[in-house]
């Protein structure tokens, strides 16, 4: 799997969560994880999570770290699997950070605080995740914490790559330990 730490700002606003999204605007072809900071503001006319929809709950915030995947050839469930497998690596590089964090399903907490948003959906030709992951928790249309304000992680490029780096080398040592066994 391929990855790329952007290093311009892109305010996510939901639509970027498409099929080749970052093939058109990176040229990186085939699975990959991007990963970029920015404005996280996601109206309901953009929002895939249908639950929030119907809860009338979009996204903000003022500035956040936003990981982007494109997986080909897996379907949906695998797809959400790769969710989690995501939210828990970022689980455990807090957790070496010396944050005390508690995962719900694909999101993550620090005490009742909201941190993470994550959401898998499938396209005509890929599964796609979108990860973010507050910065600055200030105006959140939820009670949420950040990683420089609250949580004192300040090399938030360093954390992305961190991330990027382990979840990369997951997906790939998962393919290739596929690879090692026979039929039965």
């Amino acid at each position: 799997m391929k990855t790329l730490l952007i290093d311009k700002e892109i305010k996510y606003e939901g639509w970027q969560l498409s099929p080749h999204w970052i093939y058109k605007n990176f040229k990186i072809q085939g699975d990959a994880i991007v990963a970029f900071i920015g404005e996280c503001d996601v109206n309901l006319s953009e929002m895939v999570d249908i639950e929030d929809v119907i809860n009338n709950e979009p996204i903000y915030s003022k500035k956040m770290l936003s990981f982007i995947t494109e997986q080909f050839n897996i379907g949906l469930v695998e797809g959400v699997f790769r969710q989690r497998l995501l939210i828990a690596i970022i689980k455990e590089l807090l957790e070496k950070y010396g944050v005390k964090v508690k995962r719900d399903g694909d999101d993550l907490y620090v005490e009742d605080k909201k941190l993470t948003v994550s959401i898998a959906t499938k396209s005509l030709t890929s599964v796609l995740i979108h990860t973010g992951i507050n910065i600055d928790s200030e105006g959140a249309p939820v009670k949420a914490c950040g990683l420089k304000n609250d949580l004192g992680i300040n090399d938030v490029k360093l954390f992305a790559a961190e991330i990027m780096k382990k979840y990369s080398e997951e997906i790939d040592d998962i393919i290739l330990a596929s690879t090692k066994v026979r039929g039965v």
